[in-house]
């Protein structure tokens, strides 16, 4: 088993680095089909002689430009064809047909900008130089080129539009094969190390979870690299972060209960077997609970949530096969010395014998929970409630590209000098497809609506008896007013002409994901609902621990809220956010649930429902614990990326997990399952009542409170 491992290893392990290279970040390709900006670019290309990707180059001096200054930059233009954009592809074989760029000064009478657009092909500016995007090269050559021979004369220049902006998303990105790889697996090996305080085990849980991304991405790769199967920076983030917190907390539960079964076993071999079996469903309900909830993304009408859902299931697949398989085979090959120094001895020491009245932590906390139940849950309720009701002050919404990054980068520093000194929609007009003899009546329309700067027809651009009218906003093209003009421009142009460009697709973007807000979270919870039925063979233990999760959930909303807001003054939050952040929470958070149930069901048949619960409690409470501080630490290194996006569901995420570990899971679900008895097993089989005799002997059979007393 170890050997094929290494095989995955060896020709997965180089995929991991790659996937970069086919990633997808542009908002226009996640967009549904049916959107009308979609379906408005579209027609714009039955007008347009190429489809272009607009780099805006800014140049600006505080004193003001001169003539020479502009002979200048329209020096570099002119022979920026005839240079390269990496050796032997010069810049000519990937700029869009049309007309040159030119330079366009401010209105004033001594300018202090200039602005050029400078298109490239749309369909090549995906294509690959060596390991980096045309549009990654084009703009970081064009930017050296700029400062070189501008920025020598005092001039400032920058790089910014849609294809600036791209560029900066890819260096935001290009952290995540290295440095958020490193950053979680750091993270884990040091929890690691603290829980087992042994030098070896930290380790073979630590090539488990990169065995099973090397597994996942020997799948990813070829998928998205033929187009099968969309994969954003975001998602690649997500996977590398799911998978390493996911194949450690199934780690976490074979190896405590592996532990465990060697005090009663002499052979290693024997311990792990009867470790595997008491430890796969837990670990394939748990798996399969995330699976089915990273199922319900393909509802998504947006591509990147959507190509979310069987990237992140085939990571939780990796991550299970490696967990079940090649950590097992090395724990036995490796033996008892695999816990070094600390080696559990053959004992016949058993957990079923656990002292409630001794004096470890979780035994303490099963104490508290068994003597007091309905105050625990009531006052956990009551707290988590409070949480809860600052969730409707969670300000979500579009955010602007500037406020995307959360370092400085070019893109953002030229769009506000673009802002500053030209028509602030310039370069990024709302556009729409009419019949050439109705241009002109369109654009009077819409030069009269609110919100437009101005309007006019694209010269060159008829085609079929069809022209391209572009109207420039009086907004920036990313902002809550210029998508209101979007709307106020569809309302007023007839329901046969429809508008496109960036403000009106980010104004698509945000529509589509609050629908799938409203679509996916109901159909998570049916999903998570009836795993868990099946599993613990009930339906009202399942409802107890989904309304717990989910009021746990909005207690992470409410929370955030105030983090977000008051305390860090972060812009608004995108509707994908708490949709991943209620995916990973939901699904994940559950998996603790169903550690502790499922072998409070185990111990509840020979011990009673109260017994068994505290027992189970007792038992859990480190490991699951454990468990849950990893994957909040793991998913707390997206962190490290410099994204708004990714800093959100990472304390969203981390904070929820805890909250659902060190709360819900140890003290609303147990003291909520002894308050409700023998009926949270309703209808499965029947525990033994807690007034009957156990096997074991009458003192367990005792009410709770003597029993932990």
């Amino acid at each position: 088993m170890v050997v094929v491992w290494f095989a995955v290893a060896a020709f997965g392990g180089p995929r991991v680095g790659q996937l970069s290279s086919v990633q997808e970040n542009d908002n226009a390709t996640f967009l549904p089909s049916s959107a009308e900006s979609t379906l408005a670019a579209e027609q714009a290309r039955t007008v347009r002689s190429q489809e272009a990707l607009p780099l805006f180059v800014v140049v600006s001096r505080d004193s003001g430009l001169n003539a020479a200054d502009r002979e200048k930059v329209e020096g570099l233009l002119r022979g920026l064809p005839d240079a390269e954009i990496a050796p032997g592809h010069p810049w000519s074989d990937y700029l869009a047909k049309g007309p040159p760029p030119r330079v366009i000064p401010d209105d004033r009478a001594d300018p202090k900008a200039y602005l050029a657009v400078i298109n490239l092909s749309a369909s090549q500016a995906e294509e690959m130089i060596g390991e980096e995007s045309v549009t990654f090269l084009a703009v970081e050559d064009l930017r050296e080129r700029l400062a070189a021979d501008l920025g020598s004369a005092g001039m400032d220049t920058y790089v910014t539009g849609p294809g600036g902006f791209v560029a900066d998303l890819s260096t935001a990105f290009a952290g995540i094969d290295g440095l958020l790889l490193l950053v979680a697996l750091g993270v884990v090996l040091f929890i690691l190390l603290v829980v087992y305080r042994s030098p070896i085990l930290p380790f073979a849980v630590l090539f488990s979870a990169i065995l099973g991304l090397s597994m996942a991405a020997l799948v990813i790769y070829p998928l998205a690299d033929a187009g099968r199967l969309e994969l954003s920076g975001q998602s690649q983030g997500i996977l590398f972060i799911l998978v390493v917190g996911a194949a450690t907390d199934y780690a976490l539960l074979l190896v405590s209960r592996y532990r465990e079964e060697l005090h009663g076993h002499e052979r290693a071999t024997d311990a792990m077997r009867a470790a595997w079996r008491a430890s796969v469903e837990p670990i394939l309900a748990s798996g399969l609970t995330v699976i089915l909830g990273l199922a319900c993304l393909l509802l998504s009408e947006l591509g990147n949530t959507r190509g979310l859902g069987p990237v992140g299931i085939l990571g939780i697949i990796g991550a299970l096969v490696a967990a079940l398989t090649f950590l097992p085979a090395v724990l036995v090959l490796v033996g008892r010395r695999v816990f070094w120094p600390a080696i559990p001895r053959h004992d016949d020491a058993v957990q079923d014998d656990v002292d409630l009245s001794g004096n470890g932590l979780w035994v303490r906390v099963a104490r508290l929970v068994g003597r007091r139940p309905r105050a625990v849950w009531a006052t956990t309720v009551i707290a988590l409630g409070i949480c809860a009701a600052g969730a409707p002050a969670l300000d979500i919404g579009g955010i602007r590209q500037a406020d995307i990054f959360r370092t400085s980068v070019e893109s953002v520093s030229g769009q506000k000098v673009l802002e500053e000194n030209f028509d602030i929609g310039v370069g990024e007009p709302a556009t729409m497809v009419v019949p050439e003899d109705r241009s002109r009546e369109v654009v009077e329309t819409v030069e009269q609506v609110d919100g437009v700067a101005s309007a006019s027809t694209q010269p060159g651009s008829g085609q079929d008896g069809k022209v391209l009218v572009q109207a420039t906003l009086a907004d920036p093209s990313d902002t809550e007013a210029a998508e209101k003009t979007v709307i106020r421009i569809r309302d007023a142009v007839d329901s046969d002409i429809l508008v496109g460009g960036p403000t009106a697709e980010a104004l698509d973007l945000l529509e589509a994901s609050s629908r799938d807000l409203r679509v996916i979270v109901p159909a998570i919870l049916l999903v998570v609902t009836i795993v868990l039925a099946v599993l613990l063979r009930s339906l009202v233990a399942p409802l107890v621990l989904v309304a717990a999760n989910v009021l746990s959930f909005a207690a992470t909303l409410g929370v955030a809220a105030l983090v977000f807001g008051p305390i860090l003054n972060l812009p608004s939050v995108d509707p994908q956010v708490p949709l991943y952040a209620y995916v990973f929470l939901v699904a994940l958070g559950v998996d603790y649930s169903i550690f502790l149930m499922t072998r409070a069901r185990e111990e509840s048949i020979r011990h009673g429902t109260t017994r068994g619960t505290l027992l189970a409690l007792a038992v859990t409470g480190g490991v699951i614990t454990s468990a849950g501080i990893v994957l909040a630490a793991t998913f707390s290194a997206l962190a490290v990326i410099p994204l708004l996006f990714l800093l959100q569901i990472a304390f969203l995420v981390a904070f929820g997990v805890l909250l659902d570990t060190l709360v819900v899971r140890s003290l609303l679900v147990p003291s909520l399952t002894i308050e409700i008895g023998d009926r949270s097993w309703w209808p499965g089989s029947s525990v033994r009542s807690r007034g009957e005799a156990p096997a074991d002997g009458p003192e367990h059979s005792q009410p709770s409170s003597t029993v932990v007393e």
